[in-house]
């Protein structure tokens, strides 16, 4: 069956084929090109939103929110809803995550919504609540220090991730920390991270996919709760140094959409290096599989 597009403009609907519009109809605006070394930007102007299990309020070390939100499920209708909350970080996890984007992109504007409880505990549909809420407020990085491995929710959790990256809102997702399968780190539309043990504070591109970036969570120092900080490991702690990060890009360049993101990230890697372009005659292929 052929395809059709309707009559609105540009950006209001899909547009599965291009007739009777030429490059004037469908102007673009964008920044300057792609950055291949550290961002500018320290974060201002950029929302970031917490999934977790809430935030300390007023931690030194993280300063104060944007908005504290809690799913909970009705007592009536067993139906899940995003309501405000004054309660605080559960667990001390969420902190940690909030802390390090702080540590990283301080002029960030930070919002936490909390779906794990005490000892870590939450379940998927919580959990598909609140990360459905913070993609409908369009924040423009959202920070998934967790997974679950209930292959049911896997599906919901990819529809969410591909309307999140198509409405400009970056997925940032830690990898399990156990080699199982777990979503949503799982999928390409998404910022997919991991550990690594390195004292500097750098990011690394992985070469093997899926997970693509390695970023400091091992060893390290973290806020906590009661205003105080430990040190621990854990790819939830690599992540958002990576969200951070993606902040400071993003302040930089608020115009940078979410696979120039992840080009920016490769790009300023510590293990990328820009290798000569081979310039050939027509016709001609390159194989560099052996350089």
């Amino acid at each position: 069956m052929g395809t059709t597009t309707t009559g609105a403009p540009p950006g209001t609907a899909l547009t599965w084929s291009l007739r009777g519009r030429g490059p004037d109809d469908l102007p673009v605006v964008a920044d300057p090109a792609v950055p291949d070394g550290p961002a500018e930007g320290a974060g201002r102007g950029v929302r970031v939103c917490v999934v977790d299990s809430g935030v300390e309020r007023d931690h030194p070390l993280v300063g104060p929110l944007a908005g504290s939100w809690v799913v909970v499920k009705g007592e009536a209708t067993g139906e899940a809803e995003v309501l405000p909350t004054t309660t605080g970080d559960t667990c001390g996890h969420g902190t940690a995550c909030a802390g390090i984007i702080r540590r990283t992109a301080p002029e960030c504007e930070i919002t936490s919504v909390r779906v794990l409880g005490e000892r870590f505990s939450g379940t998927g549909d919580v959990l598909l609540a609140g990360l459905r809420w913070a993609v409908d407020q369009g924040f423009d990085l959202i920070n998934l220090s967790l997974s679950t491995t209930r292959t049911r929710f896997a599906h919901h959790l990819h529809e969410l991730a591909d309307r999140a990256y198509f409405a400009r809102t970056v997925l940032v997702a830690s990898a399990h920390n156990t080699p199982v399968e777990s979503f949503p780190w799982r999928f390409a539309s998404v910022l997919s991270v991991g550990s690594h043990q390195e004292d500097d504070p750098v990011h690394l591109y992985n070469p093997s996919p899926p997970v693509e970036f390695f970023a400091p969570g091992q060893n390290v120092t973290v806020p906590w709760l009661g205003g105080a900080t430990i040190r621990t490991t854990g790819n939830s702690f690599a992540t958002p140094y990576i969200t951070g990060l993606s902040a400071r890009l993003l302040s930089a360049r608020p115009r940078m959409t979410p696979f120039q993101l992840k080009s920016a990230l490769y790009l300023s890697a510590a293990n990328v290096t820009l290798a000569p372009r081979h310039h050939l005659p027509a016709g001609e292929a390159s194989d560099d599989s052996e350089n």
